[in-house]
């Protein structure tokens, strides 16, 4: 992220709040990525920029004006005008100029994505997102229930990967499928 003034005195934190095809770790073997399809649709609802995620922080908002966001081939960009008389703006501003915060994130939904088992690790694809919002971060971490939700969800499909194999093996015994 970074901080700029324009020649009419007005202030902004700009950045990219989402990286196409980078992995983001979520523990172990388990990765996840977001497709360069994954805000196509998504940059019309009505999106805050936050501080931190927490809503009562809003820094500004794509339907006010204040928050512009598009997608490049690099990811998602943005760009919040700091309302010079929120006192927590000037703060993150101040922060973002010295460096100390320079992180990101963002609140959304998956509306469609991809699973690859690449047999010693899993990654998700995250092709369509619903997003309400982009956070300015000290760290961008995935909550502790984003974690849990993808280890239930590799589970799942764990336990379905091994079901198709069962069916395919007894079709084939059955003779039913031939043996590739």
């Amino acid at each position: 992220f970074e901080t700029r003034a324009d020649d009419s005195g007005k202030l902004y934190i700009s950045g990219y709040f989402a990286v196409f095809n980078s992995e983001y770790e979520l523990w172990p073997g388990a990765v996840e990525t977001v497709a360069e399809t994954a805000f196509d649709e998504a940059l019309s609802a009505d999106i805050r920029c936050l501080i931190d995620h927490e809503t009562r922080l809003v820094l500004g908002r794509n339907k006010a004006g204040t928050l512009t966001l598009k997608t490049d081939s690099r990811g998602l960009w943005g760009e919040v005008e700091v309302n010079q008389k929120d006192q927590d703006a000037m703060n993150l501003y101040e922060r973002v100029k010295r460096g100390d915060v320079d992180q990101c994130s963002f609140g959304f939904d998956i509306l469609d994505e991809e699973f690859v088992d690449r047999g010693d690790s899993v990654k998700w694809i995250i092709k369509k997102v619903k997003l309400y919002e982009v956070s300015v971060v000290t760290f961008p971490a995935y909550e502790e229930t984003s974690v849990s939700a993808r280890k239930k969800q590799l589970g799942e499909e764990k336990k379905r990967s091994l079901e198709a194999w069962k069916q395919r093996t007894l079709k084939k015994l059955k003779g039913e499928e031939g043996w590739h």
